[in-house]
């Protein structure tokens, strides 16, 4: 019998290891998509993986806190939501964004979101529900393509600068103002955008996004303590 070869079996168990981990983490995306709950039919469903295999990988996920089991429906768990609270896009950004994102969607009523680039989507970081929750509701870790205004304003300078507007561009009744964040150093590392129904004055939201962005800029240069922990959501 000819022998495998050198190292032939430890590949063959990483790639086991690495189809294992895709698929976890295919489902735990397929989690986030829902917004809510979902059986193990959708999942395999939604991920183009088998009933069973579905079922083993959700009872490991279960068992380390990643996922949460109700009767026969699951959803994302505490462990990993904690785990995603600990990542930080630009060092001490969530946390200083924290007090302008309330206070301008306070002052304006408009839905606040804060995004940073990441690949080709504007990924939320912060957000802060307005008039339009219902229409279009905000929520940490949703993804925007980049032909929104928060999009383009990640993008970076345009010609004219200052805001970008949308005006029912991407969605009827719904307007947007975004402009980018940058650090003390001038870098665009975020963009923060107020979504309004249509018929709203734009340049009122968009003095009043410029000044939060520019309080954001403002307690970066200050620095966030060590150790500072984001809060579980950037705003209730």
């Amino acid at each position: 019998m000819t022998a495998p070869p050198a190292g032939g079996q430890d590949a063959a168990a990483g790639g086991r290891g690495r189809g294992v981990l895709e698929g976890a983490f295919a489902l735990l995306d397929a989690l986030r998509r829902t917004g809510d709950e979902a059986g193990v039919t959708e999942l395999a469903l939604a991920c183009g993986v088998p009933k069973g295999s579905v079922h083993r990988l959700l009872d490991q996920l279960v068992a380390v806190g990643a996922v949460e089991r109700r009767g026969s429906r699951y959803r994302v768990g505490p462990q990993l939501y904690r785990l995603g609270q600990a990542w930080e896009p630009h060092p001490g950004l969530r946390p200083a964004a924290r007090l302008p994102v309330q206070r301008l969607r306070a002052a304006t009523g408009a839905g606040v979101v804060l995004t940073v680039l990441r690949e080709d989507m504007a990924i939320t970081v912060g957000s802060a529900p307005g008039e339009l929750e219902a229409l279009v509701p905000v929520r940490d870790g949703t993804a925007f393509h980049l032909d929104t205004a928060a999009g383009r304003a990640l993008r970076g300078p345009r010609r004219g600068g200052g805001a970008v507007f949308d005006r029912e561009d991407v969605m009827d009744g719904v307007c947007c103002v975004a402009l980018p964040v940058r650090a003390p150093d001038g870098r665009i590392v975020a963009a923060l955008a107020g979504m309004v129904p249509a018929g709203r004055r734009l340049d009122a939201l968009a003095q009043a996004v410029a000044e939060a962005g520019a309080a954001i800029t403002r307690v970066l240069a200050r620095g966030v303590p060590r150790g500072t922990v984001p809060s579980a959501a950037l705003v209730r």
